[in-house]
């Protein structure tokens, strides 16, 4: 199934034709990336969607998991839900290929390093799997990851997630 666009009539189906679910007046209140197509938009009720767009209004009980076009349009700013769908979809692309950086260097003691947006990320094997630890000198933030990883690459990208956390934070 095709993503619906502006002109489509897909406000006939689902939620969408149910009297007694506002249309308007919707906030998002997160975006979640499921890695592929995996759940469908609560809203139309028809379109497959990867990119998972958390609506809620404060005259409707539910919170809605919903597709960018039909998010944008229950916010009234369809431009709004595809940037930040835009914004998830860059990240993947960050994501999967930040394991490949060429910026990884093996430190002395032979453990993964790497600095990127201010942060500095080792990675290093125990006798039970893969750590990290992420530091920031200029706070003196410090974390070792409380996980224990089965690879190296899978310590790399919970690093990238957490760095990605850390800066929506600041």
């Amino acid at each position: 199934m095709t993503e619906p666009d502006d002109t489509a009539d897909f406000r006939r189906f689902g939620k969408w034709s149910v009297s007694g679910v506002p249309h308007r007046g919707w906030s998002c209140i997160d975006i979640e990336d499921l890695g592929s197509p995996e759940a469908v938009c609560e809203m139309c009720e028809r379109q497959d969607i990867r990119y998972v767009h958390a609506m809620q209004h404060p005259n409707y009980p539910e919170t809605l998991h919903c597709g960018c076009i039909c998010a944008g349009h229950m916010e009234e700013d369809v431009e709004r839900a595809r940037r930040r769908e835009a914004s998830m979809k860059n990240a993947a692309r960050r994501r999967a290929a930040w394991p490949d950086r060429k910026a990884w260097r093996q430190s002395r003691q032979g453990n993964l390093v790497i600095s990127d947006q201010g942060y500095h990320v080792t990675i290093f094997e125990h006798a039970d799997g893969w750590h990290g630890v992420i530091q920031r000198s200029a706070t003196g933030y410090k974390r070792f990851s409380r996980r224990v990883y089965s690879s190296q690459r899978a310590a790399q990208l919970a690093a990238f997630d957490a760095i990605l956390f850390l800066l929506q934070e600041q």
